[in-house]
């Protein structure tokens, strides 16, 4: 027996200092990535990203790309509100720089959203230059389940992505078989305005209107083209004519209220201006993940408030439970619906 103890003993100290196993996975964009068999540390290159592993995952993020405000670190679990902040990879925003992404030692750098050869050829650079794995993930609203289960995988959280998972599908589904109910004529067109002035929105096939598309509302700034985000003038939007006006900000909101120019909107005049709620993440985009499914039941009950079949409270607390891990009180359940009152 001493013999086969120091055997052992022996076999324990050589596997400590062998590689860790890894595993080849073919990713959104069919880039064929090795990835460590054990993911312990995750690095989100972007906001969507960052959703998604908290979700799934929160002890694995390595950090954030941009630190949460006071008001929305109420609303995270106590173990991540104080993470190092890192900066993103991708978009607009990018902000990380290779000694950053090194800095943050993750076995693993996610990205999630849209796939193009854009993001592919960042994806492969950044690997290239820190020999970390660098995986795509499809970020499509209608994939929620597919997103969570996939990346559940990689993470080693198969368990709890097929919780999150079935909710998805779950809501989707259902979504569907409402949305069937109700006729062309009954769903309304939207105008979706972001910051202060309300003049940024997305156009045809932005994944930041995606959610408009899924509840069955027409997006009207789909008539200026397609592509991505972009500014419009007011003279366009009231060219545009929208059944409802969605604000981002509430700033835009309030003011939308005291200006005569956008009072000539049946929108404005019929008091279907809503600000769209937006802790901790937005439920409508910023960031288009894996939160917007919480958007889906604010827009349902909003847009349609006549064939919602349940309360929009219970709905939000059930997903912030379950997602994000977080108990609300009355008085946050109340803060994240009075911003989305009517104005």
């Amino acid at each position: 027996m001493p013999v086969l103890r120091c055997v052992l003993v022996i076999i324990a100290l050589l596997a400590s200092f062998l590689p860790a196993m890894a595993r080849t996975i073919t990713d959104a964009a069919g880039r064929v990535v090795e990835i460590p068999d054990k993911v312990e540390r995750v690095l989100a290159a972007g906001p969507p990203a960052s959703v998604l592993v908290y979700v799934l995952a929160p002890d694995k993020l390595a950090g954030w790309v941009r630190e949460p405000k006071p008001e929305e670190k109420a609303f995270l679990l106590p173990s991540v509100r104080d993470l190092p902040v890192f900066g993103q990879l991708t978009g607009k925003g990018g902000t990380a720089n290779i000694e950053a992404v090194l800095a943050a030692k993750p076995d693993i750098i996610i990205d999630v959203g849209t796939v193009n050869p854009t993001y592919a050829s960042l994806a492969d650079k950044v690997q290239a230059q820190t020999g970390i794995p660098y995986v795509l993930v499809d970020g499509a609203f209608a994939r929620s389940g597919a997103m969570l289960r996939e990346t559940g995988a990689m993470l080693g959280v198969e368990a709890r992505a097929e919780t999150l998972a079935a909710y998805a599908d779950e809501k989707l589904a259902a979504l569907e078989k409402g949305l069937a109910t109700i006729p062309a004529e009954k769903r309304p067109s939207v105008y979706y305005g972001r910051g202060g002035e309300g003049l940024e929105t997305g156009l045809a096939g932005s994944i930041n209107m995606e959610l408009l598309e899924a509840v069955g509302a027409r997006n009207v700034a789909a008539a200026a083209g397609k592509g991505g985000l972009t500014q419009v003038s007011l003279e366009q939007i009231l060219s545009w004519k929208p059944d409802t006006i969605l604000a981002a900000s509430p700033k835009f909101a309030e003011a939308v209220k005291d200006d005569p120019l956008w009072a000539q909107l049946d929108a404005v005049k019929a008091g279907r201006v809503h600000v769209t709620p937006s802790l901790p993440f937005g439920w409508i985009d910023s960031p288009p993940g894996i939160n917007r499914l919480v958007g889906v039941s604010w827009l349902e009950h909003t847009l349609y408030p006549e064939t919602s079949p349940t309360a929009i409270d219970e709905e939000v607390r059930t997903f912030f439970k379950l997602f994000y891990q977080v108990e609300l009180s009355d008085a946050q359940l109340a803060n994240l619906l009075g911003k989305g009152a009517a104005k």
